[in-house]
């Protein structure tokens, strides 16, 4: 039996019926069409999937859809605004953080959810924020210096 649920998806206010065993990133691709949260292993590996719930980054093949019912996500669609890139989205472009694009949603959401938290984190913590999403093309220092790089953007003090 399908339950209504309400939360609010990159600012917007969003009410869907959902069936108990749908998971947010279902939810999110199937029935929102916000396809930039990709479906990888499905079982909370690969971190392809990230979302931040509540200012959290999660594996959103493991959230199911009725556990968001009155909270907050923000997807890789939501961080654009005015047709204008992220400052995080504008340092992986401008490093060459990104190859193939599949683990790069997925990695933006979860750096943006440490610089957040940690507005001037070392190497270590990036990696270990880092360190649940998985990508097979740039071998991470391309990944980790853009967001070394989004961080001293956001805090004003970018070094070229």
């Amino acid at each position: 039996m399908k339950k209504i649920i309400k939360l609010i998806v990159n600012g917007e206010k969003v009410e869907a019926a959902v069936e108990p065993n749908r998971t947010l990133v279902q939810l999110l691709r199937e029935d929102l069409g916000l396809t930039g949260t990709k479906h990888g292993c499905g079982l909370g590996d690969c971190g392809a999937c990230t979302v931040i719930l509540d200012g959290k980054p999660v594996n959103s093949c493991l959230v199911l859809a009725a556990q968001a019912d009155g909270r907050e996500v923000l997807t890789i669609e939501g961080l654009a605004e005015n047709g204008k890139l992220h400052p995080i989205q504008q340092a992986f472009v401008d490093k060459g953080a990104i190859q193939c694009g599949f683990c790069t949603p997925g990695m933006i959401l979860s750096a943006k959810a440490l610089l957040d938290a940690t507005p001037n984190p070392t190497e270590v913590e990036i990696r270990t924020a880092i360190s649940g999403n998985l990508c097979r093309c740039t071998g991470y220092q391309k990944i980790v210096e853009a967001i070394q790089a989004a961080g001293q953007a956001l805090a004003g003090t970018e070094v070229s």
